[in-house]
């Protein structure tokens, strides 16, 4: 499977344009910045521009409301949050939610969260979350929802993901 066929989202926590200049469109940025209390929304603005004029998806994290206050491609919701709130707000047919999970459990919750996609964790990184290629494979049986490999994809490890039939994975190490 050649890299341009993957679907590809870049975590990131600052904006930087020439790490957003390098990616192709079929890579996806989730802006994750937990360090602040309040969003900087004119920065998600800014960044929601800058993605759009190089035709890239735009996801926020772990924040419904602006998501959708702000127009953006989708959300992103880390395995950390349990929140069903979402499910009472009307959203915009294209409006995509993500989601990640690191076992059976947060897998189902996030399936209660009606994620359209989930991204299970941690595939290569050797971490708390660590599962490799079998434990990955077993849990990621127990949802219909397209799964996202996330955790340790590098360029060097990118043919194993064909081993799993993996046609998207996200990560931040990857576009290092």
């Amino acid at each position: 499977m050649h890299i341009n066929k993957f679907r590809k989202y870049y975590f990131i926590n600052k904006f930087e344009t020439n790490n957003i200049d390098r990616l192709d469109n079929q890579t996806a940025v989730i802006y994750r910045n937990y360090n602040h209390k309040t969003p900087n929304t004119e920065l998600i603005v800014k960044i929601k521009k800058y993605c759009k004029k190089k035709k890239i998806k735009f996801f926020l994290a772990n924040n419904f409301k602006l998501a959708i206050k702000l127009n953006l491609d989708g959300v992103y919701i880390p395995s950390f949050n349990k929140s069903i709130q979402h499910l009472a707000f009307s959203l915009k047919k294209k409006f995509i939610i993500i989601g990640s999970a690191h076992n059976i459990k947060e897998i189902k919750q996030k399936e209660i969260q009606n994620v359209d996609k989930i991204f299970i964790s941690s595939l290569f990184k050797k971490n708390k979350n660590y599962l490799g290629i079998n434990k990955f494979r077993l849990i990621s049986n127990y949802t219909k929802k397209k799964v996202v490999v996330l955790g340790g994809v590098s360029k060097n490890n990118l043919k194993k993901l064909k081993l799993l039939n993996a046609s998207e994975f996200a990560g931040i190490s990857y576009f290092g």
